[in-house]
């Protein structure tokens, strides 16, 4: 298994990294916006992403995007191939491009929204902290990109201000907590959205 920063070479999988991440969001029933083989593509030129390969099989995938002319960068469309989740991959990855993303991008604060809390906790690990979506980048694009989330109503009636992911940041000009605080906090974050999923579920039922 080699996890590397992905370039042209990778192109050919970027169908199957598509499919992936839709029939993930299938699955799990969560909202996770949707994204074009030639938008993966781009990435991939760009140096902008970073591929899991199993020899020449596709195991897992991730990339970069870039916000408010450089401010912000976010480590998005996280995603292990069912045939090789539950070995530590996911983590592996998201190592990768945090690293990547901040030796390319140094100054750059890094956020991440997300429901899942596997990659909360991977974010907690990491430094990242949870933020109101006011401290996150206010480029409309970004935004509109959630647009094929299930979950994107929330998001346009709270005027853009919650959903139910988690708006998570690294600042690299702030230090990091200790290992103790950052366990702690991402104890509060699984009750929190343990509790949202289920008062959603119950209003389904009514």
């Amino acid at each position: 298994m080699k996890v590397v920063i992905a370039d042209t070479s990778h192109i050919k999988y970027a169908q199957i990294i598509c499919d992936t991440i839709a029939e993930s969001a299938l699955v799990r029933g969560t909202g996770i916006a949707r994204r074009t083989p030639e938008y993966i593509a781009t990435k991939m030129e760009n140096g902008n992403a970073v591929i899991a390969l199993d020899g020449d099989t596709f195991a897992g995938f991730c990339y970069i995007e870039k916000w408010g002319h450089g401010k912000f960068v976010a480590n998005s469309g996280l995603i292990v191939h069912p045939n090789y989740r539950n070995q530590g991959l996911a983590k592996k990855i998201k190592l990768k491009i945090f690293q990547h993303s901040r030796s390319k991008f140094p100054d750059a604060k890094v956020f991440s929204i997300t429901t899942g809390l596997a990659v909360m906790k991977l974010n907690t690990e990491l430094g990242y902290k949870p933020v109101p979506f006011s401290e996150l980048t206010d480029d409309s694009t970004f935004w509109d990109g959630c647009q094929t989330c299930r979950n994107y109503d929330v998001l346009t009636r709270t005027d853009r201000k919650l959903c139910l992911c988690t708006g998570m940041l690294y600042d690299p000009k702030v230090k990091e907590p200790e290992k103790q605080i950052r366990e702690k906090t991402f104890e509060r974050l699984k009750s929190i959205k343990q509790s949202l999923f289920l008062k959603k579920d119950k209003n389904k039922d009514k």
